[in-house]
């Protein structure tokens, strides 16, 4: 990875799901506007506050996918991660934003 460059891979949420209120949402239905947990596998050599391991959030929005030995990965920059969640990061709320 080079500079601030995040390599990022997002769990597959297979299936249907659930609203709050129980309607039933496909597992093809687009959610706009909403923000996005993933899994940091690499960092760049610029990159100063997460760490492999870490998990971020982060604008769908913002990515640019690339596949790698036919896995499908996301690649963002630093400045588009919005916040961080690690063990590490302040007891209280295990986010760093």
């Amino acid at each position: 990875m080079l500079h601030d460059r995040v390599l990022v891979k997002m769990p597959r949420d297979e299936g249907d799901r659930r609203s709050s209120g129980g309607i039933l949402i496909p597992a093809t239905a687009q959610v706009s506007k909403r923000l996005t947990w993933a899994e940091v596998l690499a960092i760049g050599n610029h990159v100063r506050t997460i760490e492999v391991g870490d998990r971020v959030l982060f604008s769908p929005d913002e990515q640019h996918e690339v596949e790698i030995s036919g896995d499908d990965y996301l690649l963002l920059r630093e400045r588009d991660i919005h916040a961080v969640a690690a063990e590490r990061v302040d007891s209280n709320t295990g986010l760093y934003l």
